[in-house]
């Protein structure tokens, strides 16, 4: 079995908007001594042999979207047609698991649309099928640009149109290899002002105000896959009522 891991490495970065930076506090096994003999009461006399003490880590103020991760139903709307959206505890875990096909958009430029004609060309291109319950994931190639203060301003983005039409394949999951599943958002805002559109901001999102599933953000190493032949795992942390969850994301070849 063959495992390529298509997460993001989760660090600090400073290059991130500010609002998305992780910040990671390391213990040191020096460090924990002294909670080890004082809080627990154990003398360092009775440490075992060897024994340095346990190295301990803390997220800091780290957000459910700031690195690879999934988006729930209730991220885009509290309801779906009329009915509760699910929170990322609540999604069911056969979707985060099965099929995977890779669709190239890496020809498209950014601030692009990607169109249901994108997909369809792509999929008669490479020879995937989709099936209901595949885990649908779009290459861009953006990933190029994590760590740089240009990953959030660049990308293609899912049109309204193509979100819809996977969906309607009995798509649950669809994952993306850039910062966000729409066009860049400043962009998205500064169009819908320039052309008085209503319809135009964040319009792949808001698919799931009509119909449910979920997307995944800043994938990475899409490249190192084929365009089917594989599985997907995409399990998230089950967060209370959350939005969103950093998910280890993985394609695995049997």
């Amino acid at each position: 079995m063959k495992i390529v891991d298509l997460s993001k490495t989760i660090a600090y970065n400073k290059q991130d908007p500010w609002f998305m930076r992780i910040k990671i506090k390391h213990k040191s096994h020096q460090q924990s001594k002294f909670l080890i003999r004082f809080f627990l009461g154990l003398p360092a006399r009775l440490f075992p042999k060897g024994f340095e003490g346990w190295a301990d880590d803390k997220i800091v103020g780290m957000g459910v979207h700031a690195a690879t991760h999934i988006d729930a139903p209730w991220h885009y709307s509290p309801t779906v047609n009329g009915a509760p959206a699910k929170t990322i505890d609540e999604i069911p875990l056969e979707w985060c698991y099965g099929e995977g096909i890779v669709v190239d958009m890496t020809h498209k430029a950014d601030l692009e649309e990607i169109t249901v004609a994108d997909i369809r060309a792509d999929l008669e291109k490479s020879g995937a099928v989709l099936k209901p319950g595949t885990i649908v994931l779009i290459r861009t190639g953006r990933d190029q640009y994590i760590g740089t203060r240009e990953y959030p301003m660049r990308g293609a983005g899912m049109s309204a149109a193509a979100t819809h039409w996977l969906i309607d394949q009995g798509i649950k999951v669809i994952g993306i290899d850039q910062w966000g599943f729409d066009l860049p958002l400043k962009y998205m805002a500064q169009t819908a002002k320039k052309q008085n559109r209503q319809d135009y901001f964040w319009q792949a999102h808001l698919v799931g105000q009509e119909k449910e599933y979920c997307h995944i953000e800043q994938l990475v190493n899409l490249g190192a896959l084929p365009a089917y032949g594989f599985k997907v795992s995409v399990l998230p942390l089950k967060i209370k009522g959350a939005s969103a969850a950093p998910a280890r994301v993985v394609a695995i070849f049997e």
